[in-house]
């Protein structure tokens, strides 16, 4: 009998469940959030921190190294639709925290103290990968405050990931606003996914089938012993005022008066 090989790896990537990217956002009647009657989706960059999982497990497999990849949900019953597509695209497992339909979206402090005990809980985790934003709220918080709770090093807005496996460390080019910034950090650590990492791929098929026999681990808050208490009140949620179609002038005379009557005046 062969011996099973030491774990390498292990990889936990965060999902989030959101309104579809194609989706024209609306505000709900009551302004309290925007309408949530419409098609959802795996958040776009969820979707490339998977792809990302899947491409390192790809390029280790060709020297027979083992990695575990495990996709992570916070939300309602529904939000298993999000991690069975994290899975079919090459996950190997997954936990859902399941939250209340009626609750609010959990805020990126709640959410950075819930990955946080999974992660206690499992005391194996080498790299977390995960968006460096949802679409629905953009907050982009979670995965430096995920770091800054771990006391782990992080490499956010990343556009390539090179890892070193003999001196447990990566080498990660971050998008910044001067350009690129290229980081090494230690194991254990938070990657953070920018758009120009990698394209995500479609599930095929038979992977969809078999991600339906994939194990889904499903815990509450309760079993983490956190509170997803929102801290934040939400006054008031409304669109911005319609454009106004421009018009065009015969002079420049004429620009001048037009902007008179508006309220400009020369400086």
């Amino acid at each position: 009998m062969r011996p099973s090989p030491a774990r390498l790896l292990n990889i936990l990537v965060p999902v989030k469940r959101a309104v579809d990217y194609a989706v024209k956002i609306r505000v709900n009647p009551q302004q309290t959030g925007v309408d949530l009657n419409v098609k959802h989706s795996m958040n776009p960059f969820d979707e490339i921190a998977v792809e990302e999982a899947v491409r390192i497990r790809e390029r280790l497999s060709k020297d027979s190294e083992p990695v575990t990849i495990t996709a992570l949900t916070i939300g309602p019953t529904k939000s298993v639709e999000t991690l069975r597509t994290a899975l079919a695209m090459g996950a190997d497992s997954a936990i859902h925290v399941e939250t209340q339909e009626s609750a609010s979206s959990p805020e990126p402090l709640g959410v950075a103290k819930a990955i946080r005990a999974i992660i206690q809980k499992q005391e194996s985790v080498d790299i977390v990968i995960m968006g460096k934003q949802a679409i629905d709220d953009d907050f982009g918080q979670t995965g430096q405050m995920l770091a800054g709770l771990l006391g782990w090093g992080q490499a956010t807005y990343a556009s390539k990931v090179d890892l070193d496996l003999v001196q447990k460390n990566a080498v990660v080019l971050r998008e910044i606003d001067g350009g690129l910034e290229q980081v090494r950090v230690k194991f254990p650590m938070i990657i953070t996914t920018d758009l120009r990492l990698n394209e995500p791929r479609y599930a095929s098929l038979p992977n969809i089938m078999k991600a339906k026999k994939k194990p889904v681990t499903r815990l509450t808050p309760t079993d983490l012993g956190i509170s997803f208490e929102p801290q934040m009140e939400i006054i008031r949620v409304t669109e911005p005022p319609k454009r106004i179609g421009g018009a065009k002038v015969e002079s420049v005379d004429e620009l001048v008066e037009k902007l008179r009557a508006a309220g400009f005046t020369a400086v």
